[in-house]
């Protein structure tokens, strides 16, 4: 009997080692893993690179305190400033992490400024927003709340079907204590739902009116997952604070909050902290991603392969219209809405040697490497076209 607890309801399946877009299993078994780690390995399994990379630094060092100057933490740092709208970073661990400092910054910026009563964020409703104590109430789901009082206090919320012209129902919830808006750029556990680019500009424009910081939650969707660096880059709006992890660590705990410098004038020394975020390890291996997703149309590859997976998904749903019920999601994060038990439906494609997830609104969720060929994603547009038919002969 296993020592570990049982908050996962692991499948019955493990793994022995992994290249690229597949893994091999312990009874020798080869997989098409279009999980990754929920997302995590941006650059398929065993990247040769990043092995490279962790390789060289594992020789140097692993972890010093923050207590003195990292280089590769300032090399990364300054690249992903480069890149982006931030001016400053902070490096943490996890996404959780990432997101929990992203409320402590929002909180601590109005609090900087003299005005210690707007503290309170506003969120969407059963979003995801990772499972510390304060990012579970900022998400909302009962699910993840229940068995965890007292709440934690300081957390509003919306339903995403609020988003729609003038946002009436948002603009309510707006108080005078209200310090910032904190949204997934496309909800992850939520549905694989993308928030409409005219929302995200009205976001922006709102949270200018009301003098209001905007967090946007690209822990999932970030670090090309969408096609571009950021998922808001789509709607060229520039946000407050930005929480990052899984892509950015090809595999390797990494997580970090990008900030303007307005907002980062408000952390200063003591006001937050972190043994392992920023080690050198980390960084190396950060740096080491960043190489790869930053060459010459890395990214355009990245939307041609988004788009060949969407329009042959699309025809699949066209062709079995009783089984699927929506395609949905941006770039590499894919969603497929069923109309039965999701369940069902992916322990049929893993069968078949496709690995994939589940997500909220009964979603198959998708998330193969950014770097994945052609071929893989003709071998899961088979593997799901034939489970498809298989349901229908069934019935």
């Amino acid at each position: 009997m296993s020592a570990l607890t049982k908050n996962y309801n692991r499948r019955k399946i493990a793994f022995k080692k992994g290249k690229g877009s597949f893994l091999y299993s312990t009874n020798g078994k080869k997989y098409l893993d279009f999980v990754q780690g929920i997302a995590v390995n941006s650059l398929g399994h065993s990247n040769p690179y990043l092995v490279r990379e962790m390789q060289k630094q594992s020789k140097k060092v692993w972890h010093v305190s923050n207590a003195f100057l990292i280089p590769e933490g300032e090399k990364l740092a300054s690249r992903l400033k480069r890149l982006t709208f931030a001016d400053n970073v902070l490096f943490q661990n996890s996404g959780a992490e990432a997101t929990e400092a992203a409320i402590k910054i929002a909180r601590r910026y109005f609090y900087f400024k003299g005005k210690p009563n707007k503290n309170r964020i506003l969120c969407i409703k059963n979003s995801f927003h990772g499972r510390t104590l304060a990012t579970i109430y900022a998400s909302g789901s009962k699910k993840m709340t229940e068995g965890f009082g007292p709440k934690v206090p300081g957390f509003d919320h919306i339903q995403f079907r609020d988003f729609k012209p003038r946002f009436p129902n948002l603009r309510n919830k707006i108080k005078n204590t209200t310090a910032a808006i904190m949204v997934e750029t496309v909800m992850g556990e939520g549905g694989i739902k993308p928030i409409p680019n005219k929302c995200l500009k009205y976001l922006r424009k709102l949270c200018n009116k009301k003098k209001l910081l905007l967090i946007l939650d690209e822990v999932q969707c970030g670090i090309g997952r969408s096609g571009k660096f950021f998922a808001f880059e789509h709607a060229g709006v520039k946000p407050d604070i930005v929480p990052i992890a899984k892509g950015i660590g090809g595999g390797f705990p990494i997580g970090a909050v990008l900030m303007t410098k307005k907002v980062a004038s408000c952390m200063t020394a003591g006001t937050h902290g972190s043994t392992f975020g920023g080690n050198p390890m980390a960084m190396s291996i950060g740096n080491a991603v960043l190489d790869k997703i930053t060459k010459k149309d890395f990214l355009k590859n990245v939307q041609r392969t988004s788009k060949y997976f969407f329009k042959n998904l699309d025809q699949i749903k066209r062709d079995h219209p009783n089984i699927i019920q929506e395609i949905r999601g941006m770039g590499l994060l894919i969603g497929i809405k069923l109309f039965n038990d999701q369940a069902k439906f992916i322990k049929e494609l893993e069968k078949k040697r496709l690995l994939v997830i589940k997500a909220a609104e009964n979603v198959v969720r998708i998330l193969p490497p950014l770097n994945v060929k052609k071929s893989e994603i003709d071998l899961a547009l088979k593997i799901i076209r034939q489970v498809c038919e298989n349901k229908i002969k069934k019935k």
